[in-house]
């Protein structure tokens, strides 16, 4: 199941992450994972977000400026080896994985991928019965 995640591109400056999280706790929006990447001037907030539209539109509101991404998010055991496993399935298949993020809740761990080739990833992912999570089940 494809996932839509949020991209919010933020100047590096002191308590932008901040506004961003205060105006989506505001207007009742969970986040239910995120991940923040930096270059020299601006940094990368990317989200997986309880309401993807709400959140687009009171962001770009605020004046950030946001986009929407499909990514793929797995369950595997939260244990040593076990996403190792998952992405030589995906590397047999020449899948590139552009991005990853991951959360562990007790046994489970949950794998946020972006990969180069979405319908090519979940046919493998579905091939070797990997649990694939549907936004309901984050």
């Amino acid at each position: 199941m494809i996932i839509k995640q949020l991209s919010v591109f933020l100047e590096n400056k002191t308590g932008r992450i901040n506004d961003v999280v205060h105006t989506l706790g505001a207007n009742g929006i969970n986040m239910h994972a995120f991940s923040m990447a930096e270059t020299a001037d601006f940094g990368i907030l990317r989200l997986i977000v309880s309401d993807v539209d709400k959140a687009v539109e009171v962001l770009r509101e605020k004046n950030f400026a946001v986009m929407s991404t499909d990514v793929v998010c797995l369950s595997c055991a939260n244990v040593p080896g076990s996403l190792a496993v998952v992405l030589e399935y995906l590397a047999e298949e020449q899948i590139f994985i552009e991005y990853m993020y991951a959360f562990a809740q007790a046994d489970q761990a949950h794998v946020v991928i972006k990969p180069n080739d979405m319908s090519q990833c979940l046919k493998v992912l579905e091939a070797h019965h990997c649990h694939v999570l549907a936004k309901e089940e984050l």
